[in-house]
């Protein structure tokens, strides 16, 4: 029987559940033409429904009972009637510091046959790994709202920089230019924010000075959101905080084909604990249950699972199978010009899964 993996989907709100559905489409494709090993899925029913009836976004044990999974596969969170505030820190950011998932991944890669927005732009000029620091920074929850509905109110928004958590994601970009063989950009802004960033570019350089065969660079992230458009082949492999990774990526998102094929992993690269991997678009609630959604985002975050689990091959075969779908045009939803359903798109990115398969077999044989 080989290899289970055991995964715990949490398919969200609004477009989530439909697209999940085609990446786990795609996952058990994978299984059954490999057969080394296969998926158990096991489904919870998180999210903003589940806070409306019960007042919480998850269980109170939530985290427990997600513990012994070998990873987390999420569709979106968010729902009108809801504040965004509440579905973001009661379940997906409450996963990633729980679970120490602390590199954010996000692929800014423009694949054969995805839009572009930028004129004259080569797709080998778009081809970079941002790695964003997922559980410090702004995020960290810390501040405090003073005199509130006072005149004097006063509100204190506290970025959280601590040495191990701005050392271990900086160690980790570092340890991924080397084995790649890219370059690393790190994007601060240490003019503005004297203390934080001034911090960050002061470990950069010092955990630089142990990889001097990785070549670096260092951008404000003001010139970097321009350079990101004006000249994208600058960045290789990117670090950056949490904040300015979030904006930052999803401007990448925009020219690399959009939101649709926008994929995130969230690791706990130690593996104590489960990584998550989940497309970055939202729940899209104007057309949840329409059956249009794009499911290319979350086939590829599946890709990024394939990847941690260590299938690269199998990884670069969806990347590939990705492609030739939106290279032959027959199969894509309304918002890459195409007028078929989100399970069809799903459909045809498996089948191009089983061709190339089959097409590496005859090449074998002869």
């Amino acid at each position: 029987m080989g290899k289970t993996w055991n995964i715990a989907v949490i398919p969200g709100d609004g477009i989530g559940p439909e697209v999940i559905a085609e990446g786990i489409k795609v996952l058990n494709r994978i299984a059954e033409l490999d057969g080394s090993f296969r998926f158990d899925f096991t489904y919870f029913p998180w999210g903003c429904e589940y806070y409306l009836k019960h007042g919480k976004m998850m269980d109170d044990d939530g985290l427990e009972k997600l513990r012994g999974f070998d990873a987390i596969y999420l569709g979106a969170v968010g729902f009108p009637g809801v504040p965004d505030h509440i579905s973001l820190w009661d379940l997906l950011l409450k996963i990633r510091k729980g679970f120490e998932q602390y590199v954010n991944l996000r692929p800014i890669k423009l694949l054969a046959g995805a839009p572009c927005p930028l004129k004259d732009v080569a797709r080998e000029q778009i081809d970079m790994l941002v790695i964003r620091e997922n559980t410090e920074g702004e995020y960290a929850g810390a501040g405090d709202w003073l005199f509130r509905g006072k005149p004097e109110e006063v509100v204190l928004q506290t970025g959280v920089f601590s040495r191990k958590g701005t050392e271990r994601i900086i160690r980790y970009a570092y340890e991924t230019a080397r084995k790649t063989g890219r370059s690393l950009t790190s994007i601060s802004k240490g003019n503005a924010l004297n203390y934080s960033m001034v911090f960050w570019d002061q470990i950069f350089a010092e955990i630089g000075r142990e990889y001097p065969d990785v070549k670096t660079s260092s951008y404000l992230v003001d010139a970097a959101s321009m350079f990101f458009v004006k000249q994208p082949e600058r960045f290789e492999i990117v670090v950056t905080s949490n904040l300015f990774g979030d904006i930052l990526t999803d401007l990448g998102a925009a020219i690399a084909g959009g939101l649709g094929l926008a994929a995130g992993a969230n690791l706990n690269p130690e593996r104590i604990y489960p990584s998550m991997f989940e497309p970055v678009h939202g729940s899209a609630p104007d057309i949840a249950g329409k059956g249009i959604a794009n499911p290319l985002a979350a086939i590829w975050s599946a890709s990024q699972m394939l990847e941690f689990f260590g299938y690269s091959e199998w990884a670069d075969r969806v990347l590939q199978s990705i492609e030739q779908v939106m290279v032959e045009g027959s199969a894509l939803t309304p918002d890459m010009g195409g007028a078929s359903t989100t399970q069809e798109v799903g459909t045809r990115v498996a089948y191009q899964l089983s061709e190339l398969v089959n097409n590496r077999l005859l090449l074998e044989e002869k």
